[in-house]
C-alpha cells in the first residue's frame, strides 16, 4: 500500500515543467563566460609570428571549464594556430596533417629520450616553422603520440626549462610540467627569438589563476611535490607500472 501511494504522490512530478539549463554567454574571442571575460589580458591585436602551431587537442580536453588553449589562440592569427581534436589521426581522413608531418620544417613537442633540445635545433630558412603540441593530459598525450604513426614523422624536440608552470589551479605531475599555453609560450619565444611572446601569452593564464584563486579555487601543487612532502592523501595505486611511476616522482627521477 505504501509503495502504491508514494507511486501516485511522485506520477505529479512527471508533468512539472523542466527548467533548461542554459549556457551563459561566452566571449567570441577568449571563449570565457562574458562577466570574466580575459579580453583585457590579451593583447590588443594577435601577435605577428612566423611560426604556425598546430595544436592536437583530445576530446576530453574541450569540454573542461578551465582550458588554456582558448586563450592561446586568441593570441595568435587564425592561421597560426590550427586545433583538431581527436585521438586517432590517419592520413585518409587528414590529408593536411599528414602533408604537415612530412614536411622537413615540422616539429612536434613531446619529450623523450629520442627528443632534442629545442634550443639546439636549428630552424631553416626555406619555410616557416610548424610545431605540432599535444593537448590533454600526461597519459592521453602519450596515447595520441604512440598510437598515431603521422607523428612519429616529424622531428621530436623537447623544452629543456626549470620553470614551474603558472596554471596553479589544475594538479600538474611534476614541478616543472607545463600546461599547452605555456609549452607553446616558451617554445614560440625559442623559435621566433622573442623574449616578449612569453611575456604576452602567459597574462590571461596568469589573470585566469588570479580570478579563480580569488573566488573560492585551491592552489594545485604537482604531484611530485605533494609526495615528496608526505601530503598526497588519495590512495596509493595497486597497479605496479604506475606505482613505479610514483616513485620515480618522489626520486625526482625523469619519466
Amino acid at each position: 500500500m505504501a509503495l502504491k501511494n508514494d507511486r501516485e504522490c511522485c506520477a505529479g512530478l512527471w508533468e512539472l515543467p523542466v527548467e533548461r539549463c542554459e549556457r551563459r554567454p561566452e566571449c567570441g574571442r577568449c571563449s570565457r563566460p562574458q562577466k570574466v571575460c580575459l579580453c583585457p589580458f590579451l593583447p590588443i591585436h594577435p601577435l605577428k609570428v612566423s611560426t604556425c602551431l598546430y595544436i592536437i587537442q583530445h576530446p576530453a580536453e574541450e569540454s573542461r571549464v578551465l582550458r588554456t588553449v582558448p586563450l592561446l589562440a586568441a593570441c595568435l592569427p587564425p592561421d597560426k594556430c590550427k586545433i583538431l581534436i581527436g585521438r586517432r589521426f590517419s592520413e585518409d581522413r587528414y590529408p593536411e596533417l599528414a602533408t604537415v608531418c612530412r614536411n622537413p620544417s615540422t616539429l612536434i613537442l613531446y619529450p623523450g629520450a629520442e627528443a632534442t633540445n629545442l634550443e639546439e635545433v636549428t630552424l631553416g630558412s626555406s619555410s616557416p616553422p610548424i610545431m605540432i603540441i599535444i593537448d590533454g593530459t600526461w597519459s592521453q598525450a602519450k596515447d595520441i603520440f604512440y598510437k598515431n604513426s603521422l607523428f612519429r614523422l616529424p622531428k621530436q624536440v623537447q623544452l629543456k626549462t626549470n620553470i614551474s608552470s603558472q596554471y596553479v589551479i589544475r594538479t600538474q605531475p611534476t614541478n616543472t610540467c607545463l600546461s599547452t599555453l605555456e609549452c607553446a609560450a616558451v617554445a614560440l619565444t625559442i623559435m621566433e627569438k622573442n623574449k616578449s611572446i612569453q611575456e604576452t601569452i602567459l597574462r590571461p593564464l596568469q589573470a585566469l589563476c588570479s580570478f579563480q584563486l580569488q573566488h573560492g579555487a585551491q592552489i594545485h601543487h604537482s604531484k611530485e611535490h605533494l609526495l615528496k612532502n608526505g601530503l598526497y592523501d588519495k590512495p596509493m595505486p595497486k597497479n605496479k607500472r604506475k606505482l613505479r611511476r610514483m616513485e620515480l616522482l618522489v626520486n625526482n627521477v625523469k619519466i
